[in-house]
């Protein structure tokens, strides 16, 4: 049998490579275009629990990007307590795979994936799905997935403002701080969630709840914005929905009843969103296959788990930028 050697990128190699915000949004864009395109395969997440979900978590999400010719596997820990240990509270490692062959292809840190992909979702998600001439940003949360969240949002839509919340002072007024020192600009820290998100053009809901509660109330939300939450547990009122003209999500089958965790949850689970009355995933619109937003005057709702096929699609970006770069290290498998 021949020799089989796997490419391996630590954290310190991830963070070499140094992917340009660019170079972010066109990985993750190629990948919501091959799943609208019919040419992915996802597979639900399933998680691991060692004591109780308020203390945290794995993920495991599985893929295949058919255009790449390449399947993975992430798993991926989120513990919300983590930052009392000074550790992020999301780590992981992503192994690639021939799909031809189920030959392994490399390991890679996928920390860093995990933050910059989750941001070029939901930024991506704004280019199709919030006005054009957003001018203010509301940002609820901190954590490693905050950051390129409003980084790459900035990079499409350039805000005149920038407003971020945390429920720790010392967290939200660094975030602020590394943000505006980031993206040359402004970004203010806001004492409370009606502050940072009352008519903002954009909202980005990131909290970290140990458990359910409805801290994003649906009044504070302006007319013809985009709302995006993500959190694990839900912080959003059962009356969000009520006032959306389209609900949007990056894949159903992550969604849908019987599935723990995410934001709209309850949404589910007490049929107010259903795959009915769903308007489209995201991939659907990126592929040209359904619509995003065609007026100013629409109030559109996306909500996003996460996808496995982006953190392939990252996981590609960067192995291709190793190779040409000579970053990493060849491990002997078998």
């Amino acid at each position: 049998m021949a020799d089989i050697n796997i490419s391996y990128l630590n954290g310190p190699d991830v963070e070499r490579l140094a992917l340009t915000d660019d170079e972010i949004l066109a990985a993750v864009e190629q990948a919501l275009h091959a799943q609208g395109s019919g040419q992915t395969v996802i597979e639900p997440r399933v998680h691991l629990i060692p004591e109780t979900s308020a203390k945290g978590h794995f993920n495991v999400l599985r893929g295949v990007v058919k255009p790449l010719g390449v399947a993975g596997v992430k798993v991926v820990g989120d513990f919300v307590e983590n930052y009392r240990r000074g550790l992020p509270s999301e780590m992981a490692v992503l192994n690639l795979f021939d799909p031809e062959t189920g030959m392994p292809k490399a390991f890679i840190d996928a920390t860093g994936i995990t933050e910059m992909r989750t941001g070029a979702v939901t930024a991506l998600g704004a280019k199709h799905l919030a006005r054009k001439d957003s001018r203010i940003l509301g940002h609820i949360g901190a954590r490693g997935t905050a950051y390129w969240n409003v980084r790459l949002l900035d990079r499409l839509f350039d805000f005149d403002e920038i407003r971020v919340h945390s429920r720790r002072p010392e967290s939200r007024n660094g975030f602020a701080e590394r943000l505006s020192r980031d993206l040359g600009k402004p970004v203010v820290a806001t004492e409370d969630w009606e502050t940072c998100v009352r008519g903002a053009d954009i909202v980005v809901e990131a909290s970290r709840l140990h458990e359910p509660a409805p801290l994003l109330k649906t009044e504070w939300i302006a007319k013809g914005a985009l709302v995006v939450p993500y959190g694990t547990m839900s912080a959003v009122e059962l009356s969000l929905t009520d006032i959306m003209d389209k609900t949007v999500v990056d894949d159903w089958g992550q969604c849908r009843k019987g599935l723990p965790f995410g934001a709209l949850r309850a949404h589910v689970d007490s049929g107010r969103l259903s795959e009915e009355n769903l308007h489209a995933e995201l991939g659907q619109i990126v592929a040209g296959l359904r619509s995003g937003r065609e007026s100013d005057g629409e109030t559109i709702l996306f909500w996003h788990r996460g996808l496995s096929l982006s953190d392939i699609a990252l996981g590609h970006a960067l192995l291709e930028k190793a190779a040409r770069l000579g970053v990493g290290q060849t491990l002997r498998f078998a």
